[in-house]
């Protein structure tokens, strides 16, 4: 139980009342919760602040097209972000819509995503992500049990949500593409007495506007997550304010305690959906930090491509994708023949060893690092120092060998939407220096 301590002692049963166990919270939380970072009352804060700070940071990044071909990532910055999402914040409100309205956004990952999300924060919305996952019906289910009525839409979505009509049409009145939109797209929704707009349209709505932005507290809802739950329709999850700016600190209280932290000039790319609070929380503290954020081009097959040219420090996963990389990589040893075999075999089991001894990572084997690890590291951009993987438990041994053979610390956790600051504590406490270290980083729950 080293890291581990007790703050409530187990009661016995009695009076017909089942026995309870004790409490225990991490050393790293043994009070609670850190305080939020001074200043942060809001989600917007977290934005507003950061583009003070550090204007012309890279922040939001996307491979420029020339002739069919991807290049170089093409970049904006935390103050032309800013400014964009002013612009569309005014034709929000420009379409009749008002603070603590629920404004849904589906699509893929990109900029557009981001601005839509912030604009929703700048005016105290309810951001509600969309997405088909969840099953058969479930964007018309969402759009109808949220109320939501103005839609930030990818340009090849659109077709998804005019299927939804007419049964949407009594909460939606406004469509937004993130791209263009076609005539016939068009008169589908004019039809049912509903506006849509090009994205680069919307946004003149707000050019000759300036709706005051409203007070924003920390029990304010900013998003509502829908999740498959365990039967039945999706559920709604409502998310505060408070919730991410609480997560902010511990994420940085935790951090701390592996002697890593974030700055601003990390680097993340963006490909595990927004429409899950993992990779949406994550974001939030990649903008906190004023650090800067690349979009994958939406195809799995070249999602290694894009990494190899954005060079992320942080790079988030779920398990199956580590059960990939981890399946991948044997498969290349494998076949490396009986000298490198071995000679693999010898140095990951020095490396394991020698972080178990409690050496840091650069320190652990540097010799083995440069020449037998280096193309595994060169693989994920070269320049990645953290792996955190969340969503669903991975295995001891993927997670043992991720550890040793990308040069980089792994960090895992899992947990629910509606227990956002739990989830996260979780994922940067389970696993520090020692392998044996699996113990269930219990923190105490109201309900």
């Amino acid at each position: 139980m080293k890291y581990l301590i007790e703050v409530e002692k187990g009661k016995e049963a009695r009076d017909g009342r089942p026995s309870v166990g004790p409490v225990y919270r991490s050393v790293f939380a043994k009070d609670g919760f850190p305080p939020p970072v001074p200043g942060l009352e809001s989600c917007w804060d977290v934005f507003r602040i950061t583009v003070e700070k550090y204007p012309d940071n890279h922040m939001l990044g996307r491979r420029e097209i020339v002739n069919g071909k991807a290049g170089k990532y093409v970049w904006q910055t935390y103050k032309q972000v800013y400014d964009k999402v002013i612009r569309i914040g005014n034709a929000i409100r420009s379409c009749g819509v008002e603070p603590r309205a629920k404004c849904g956004i589906y699509g893929a990952n990109c900029a557009e995503w981001i601005m839509s999300m912030e604009a929703c924060n700048a005016h105290g919305l309810y951001c509600v992500p969309l997405y088909d996952t969840l099953g058969a019906g479930a964007v018309e289910f969402i759009i109808c049990h949220a109320e939501v009525s103005i839609a930030f839409i990818e340009e090849k979505k659109i077709a998804e949500v005019l299927k939804t009509f007419p049964r949407t049409t009594e909460f939606l009145k406004t469509l937004v593409s993130f791209g263009k939109v076609t005539p016939e797209q068009r008169q589908e929704v004019e039809k049912f007495g509903l506006a849509i707009y090009a994205w680069d349209d919307f946004l003149k709505l707000g050019d000759n506007q300036q709706f005051e932005l409203p007070a924003k507290e920390k029990t304010d809802i900013c998003t509502i997550m829908y999740t498959s739950g365990t039967t039945g329709d999706p559920k709604g999850v409502m998310i505060s304010n408070e919730s991410i700016v609480t997560l902010i600190a511990g994420v940085k209280r935790l951090l701390e305690s592996v002697n890593e932290e974030l700055h601003q000039k990390d680097v993340y790319l963006s490909y595990l959906p927004l429409a899950h609070i993992f990779d949406r929380v994550i974001e939030e503290c990649f903008i906190h930090h004023g650090a800067s954020i690349g979009f994958w081009r939406g195809d799995v097959k070249l999602l290694i491509e894009d990494i190899g040219e954005l060079k992320p420090t942080i790079f988030c996963a779920v398990p199956r994708v580590l059960d990939r990389v981890y399946s991948g990589l044997n498969q290349k040893i494998s076949a490396g023949g009986f000298l490198k075999h071995t000679l693999f075999n010898f140095a990951y089991s020095y490396k394991l060893n020698s972080l178990r001894k409690g050496n840091k990572y650069g320190e652990a084997a540097p010799l083995f690092d440069r020449f037998v690890f280096n193309k595994v590291k060169q693989g994920l951009g070269g320049n990645v120092r953290l792996i955190l993987s969340g969503a669903a438990p991975l295995s001891n041994h993927v997670e043992a060998f991720l550890r040793v053979v990308t040069c980089a610390h792994v960090l895992q956790g899992y947990g629910m939407n509606e227990l956002l600051p739990l989830c996260m504590f979780y994922m940067f406490c389970l696993f520090l220096v020692d392998s044996k270290l699996q113990e269930l980083i219990i923190v105490k729950i109201a309900i």
